[in-house]
């Protein structure tokens, strides 16, 4: 790698790529590509442009299911491939910031409050990483109204969170938010939510809305408990890809939020990257620089470093949409390939003290993205700036860590591309939603896999199931048998079910710990009645 300050400056000059409308740039001029690199890639990218093109046109991009792939449509109605699409998405839309807005003019409130406080919404992955991930970076303490995650099935994080609303339940809108109506774990914290209701002498359904597809399970129960209202998700739209779909769009806008700006700037991202011009498309380019880095086949880890307090959750919204997305083992011609590109981060200088020192000294397997934000706070000049040193302040030091690292990793021969947003509102996260979602559609295209499915999530939710109903034979078993105590070999060989031994260990070891159904002798378990 060259360290010549005067050619590193001729080279981020050459290498970058400025899109002025939504006020971001991307510079790779610290990726140590080959001068031949791009025109080497131009018939790859340009397949890819085709591909993509015909994904938005329609295509069943999805052949596992049989599905479109839509979601640019979200923010473009227009470019859907027949007019009932584009209907539904503007009334949907329409629908929802009405929806918001009464709630906040108090036309529409709960039975035993005079408005809604706060909003909760149950979900899981891509029903609750985006929300999460917009809800942090642009919320203030103006918001309209509180806005709360419930986005596991651990029943200490849910109790916490509802000891944290506590009176407030009574003023709480809840969102329910599945595409099949039937993901397990939306499902039991829907549960645990409404017995917290009923524990309070509440009404769950005049409070509870549900995002769902038509007809789902999820549907069928809130229109026949007649929930306070339903809005949908299409099945042209995956999870990890719904933040511009009433799953992001509708808490967004009960927290008070911008969201024609966060649309805005995702249709306009949508277009720029659109073109074929390779050196003015930042989601080409940027696809292009994880192939390099990676050789085409994830051989290093893309690690992403927010400067920015706001964008915590961004390391983790791009870990679910790049490694669910790439994550493969066939390709789509059917050969094993075992594709994948790991994420993980941390935020700026926080990770100064944290894992920097391997990135620079460590093991040279990853290549990083710097996300930084010129404008250091959402509305400049409503006070002075704090200077911590004579000319400078907080966030001068903030930059000048983001450059210190940059630097270090470069001379130590490690790779890094920059994003640097003018600054971060509605419309600049929404357009950096949008560059993702499309490099990784390029990236999947230029490996050749299926970028939207995910069999493998698939495979692990029935491999769940199957534990579940192991435990249930189990338990059965046990009742039957009051009076004795059995090991887990015991039991592995009453229920026929010798393969399973470990598997009802840990089963009883879970159920013993919580005095639930089993109670632990020595080494023996028994029924606990």
């Amino acid at each position: 790698m060259d360290h010549d300050p005067a050619e590193l400056w001729r080279r981020y000059q050459k290498h970058q790529t400025r899109s002025r409308s939504v006020g971001i740039n991307l510079d790779v001029s610290r990726m140590n590509f080959s001068p031949r690199y791009w025109s080497k890639m131009e018939p790859a990218i340009q397949q890819a442009y085709e591909a993509m093109q015909q994904l938005e046109a329609g295509a069943i991009a999805n052949p596992d299911e049989k599905r479109m792939v839509g979601h640019y449509w979200l923010r473009t109605p227009e470019l859907a491939p027949d007019k009932k699409i584009a209907t539904q998405i503007r009334e949907t839309n329409d629908r929802l910031v009405r929806f918001a807005r009464e709630v906040h003019d108090k036309v529409i409130t709960p039975p035993r409050s005079a408005r809604f406080t706060d909003v909760m919404l149950v979900g899981i992955g891509g029903s609750a990483l985006g929300p999460q991930l917009v809800a942090d970076a642009l919320g203030t303490k103006r918001d309209k109204m509180r806005v709360h995650f419930l986005d596991n099935t651990d029943p200490d994080g849910i109790r916490r969170l509802l000891e944290s609303i506590q009176t407030r339940l009574k003023s709480t809108l809840v969102l329910v938010v599945s595409k099949s109506g039937s993901t397990p774990e939306t499902r039991n914290g829907m549960l645990e939510v409404r017995a917290a209701f009923e524990g309070q002498d509440l009404q769950f359904a005049p409070q509870a809305v549900a995002i769902t597809g038509e007809d789902s399970k999820l549907d069928k129960q809130a229109k026949k408990e007649k929930w306070l209202e339903r809005f949908p998700m299409w099945d042209w739209v995956g999870g990890r890809t719904s933040v511009t779909s009433a799953v992001g769009l509708l808490p967004a806008a009960l927290q008070g939020l911008d969201v024609k700006g966060l649309l805005d700037g995702a249709a306009e991202m949508d277009r720029l990257t659109r073109g074929t011009n390779t050196k003015r498309n930042p989601a080409a380019r940027m696809a292009l620089m994880w192939y390099h880095a990676t050789n085409g086949k994830g051989a290093k880890d893309l690690v992403i470093l927010p400067y920015k307090d706001r964008l915590l959750l961004l390391s983790r919204y791009l870990q679910q949409l790049i490694m669910e997305s790439l994550g493969k083992e066939t390709d789509l011609d059917g050969n094993t390939v075992h594709q994948g590109l790991s994420v993980y981060g941390n935020k700026g200088s926080t990770d100064q003290h944290a894992f920097v020192q391997q990135l620079r000294e460590g093991l040279n397997n990853f290549f990083a993205t710097f996300v930084i934000v010129q404008q250091d706070v959402p509305r400049p000049g409503t006070q002075p700036m704090l200077e911590v040193d004579p000319d400078i302040s907080s966030g001068d030091y903030l930059l000048g860590f983001w450059q210190g690292t940059r630097q270090a990793l470069y001379e130590n021969g490690r790779e890094s591309m920059t994003l640097a947003l003018d600054k971060l509102d509605a419309k600049s996260l929404g357009a950096l939603i949008a560059l993702y979602e499309r490099a990784v559609g390029f990236y999947a295209s230029l490996v050749n896999i299926n970028a939207y499915h995910q069999p493998g999530v698939e495979a692990g939710k029935k491999a769940a199931a199957s534990v579940l109903e192991l435990q249930k034979k189990m338990i059965a078993y046990l009742k039957k048998h009051p009076d004795d105590t059995f090991s887990p070999e015991d039991l592995a060989a009453g229920l026929k079910q010798p393969e399973h031994v470990e598997t009802l260990f840990h089963l009883l070891e879970h159920l013993a710990a919580n005095k639930r159904h089993v109670a632990r002798h020595r080494n023996r378990f028994a029924y606990l009645s």
